[in-house]
């Protein structure tokens, strides 16, 4: 059975074969990238949440008094959102057996940007591991500030796995883009 892959942008269609076991692994692996999508979705919502109830009163620490964690809380909240617009154009790939953007712009857009919101996850996550361990000795006192910096740095080094992941798989689509030409050969 054939398939036309139309080309958004006016040009001829191209045709590939399709067999019924190939068109099941596809949708078995847009599911699969959907599930990574969704939990970065989730950690890095959950990470910027915490992040951002994590005040104690007038006269303890307040994260937005220092760089680091305002970064950890940005850095999480950027990447829930687009988690959640991934999610979005993964449903729709899902549903209507076509991409949002013309192939080749969804490829590259989906791999860069993985790439670089994983990075910049990963980066923030570092700098506010490293500004929860200079304030290891001042936690004596605001121990549930300190905790809760902690956990919310921990759900956003998680985030940063499972995009990690999900930037894994785009890169293999990439590759099945160059290579035959549509990242639905699979």
């Amino acid at each position: 059975m054939r398939f036309p892959q139309p080309h958004r942008n006016g040009g001829e269609t191209q045709q590939h074969f399709h067999s019924t076991i190939s068109l099941q692994k596809l949708k078995r692996f847009n599911s699969l990238i959907l599930v990574f999508r969704f939990s970065a979705f989730c950690f890095s919502l959950a990470s910027a949440v915490f992040m951002l109830t994590n005040s104690r009163g007038s006269d303890s620490f307040h994260w937005y008094n220092f760089d680091a964690f305002r970064y950890v809380f940005a850095a999480n909240a950027i990447v829930a959102v687009y988690s959640l617009f991934e999610m979005t154009a993964a449903v729709w790939e899902i549903s209507r057996n076509a991409t949002l953007f013309p192939e080749v712009c969804q490829v590259w857009f989906d791999f860069g940007h993985d790439q670089v919101f994983a990075y910049l996850l990963l980066s923030a996550n570092s700098t506010g591991t490293e500004m929860a361990r200079t304030m290891k000795d001042a936690c004596t006192d605001n121990k549930p500030f300190c905790v809760q910096s902690d956990i919310a740095i921990a759900l956003g080094f998680v985030g940063f796995l499972f995009l990690g992941v999900s930037s894994l798989f785009s890169g293999f689509r990439v590759v099945c883009f160059i290579i035959n030409g549509s990242r639905f050969y699979v």
